[in-house]
């Protein structure tokens, strides 16, 4: 069983990666990018780069869980409800994404009237609907543990 769980782990990371070379180089550089060129919209891209930060942990968040999750299939614990919390942490780290994503589309509407750019709000909702859709399915997911792991016990206690 670990050979499978190595693959999707090494899958995770190879997924954290490029956030985490974003987080840590390419916002900063939008930010420096932004006040040294003195950019009309600064304080509306602040906005958008909080947003993002935002974003980012929610998904390493999401991420983590997942991570979590593999390390319970390891153990042969994967119906329990550690199991169940993780899924609903990820649940709600996708909905948190999505949230972030909704809240942001005046500011993202903002950016693409001075740029003439609507590609960036068609942006925005893709990744809004996609986070909505990672969590409907981890809510769905955590129903079905959470029915599995009722029933493994209602068995359990049968003579």
């Amino acid at each position: 069983m670990k050979k499978q769980t190595l693959f999707l782990k090494a899958a995770l990371l190879i997924l954290a990666l490029p956030v985490l070379a974003l987080c840590l180089i390419g916002f900063p550089m939008l930010v420096m990018n932004m006040t040294k060129n003195g950019w009309e919209l600064a304080s509306v891209m602040y906005g958008i780069v909080a947003l993002l930060y935002g974003t980012a942990l929610a998904y390493f968040m999401a991420l983590y869980q997942a991570l979590k999750l593999l390390n319970f299939i390891d153990d042969h614990s994967a119906f329990s409800y550690d199991s169940v919390i993780a899924l609903k942490k990820i649940k709600w780290s996708a909905f948190t994404i999505t949230g972030l994503y909704v809240i942001s589309m005046p500011l993202l509407y903002i950016v693409a009237e001075y740029d003439d750019a609507p590609g960036i709000i068609l942006i925005g909702l893709v990744l809004g609907a996609t986070a909505l859709v990672v969590g409907v399915f981890a809510a769905v997911l955590q129903q079905l543990l959470t029915n599995a792991i009722d029933m493994k016990n209602e068995n359990d206690l049968t003579i």
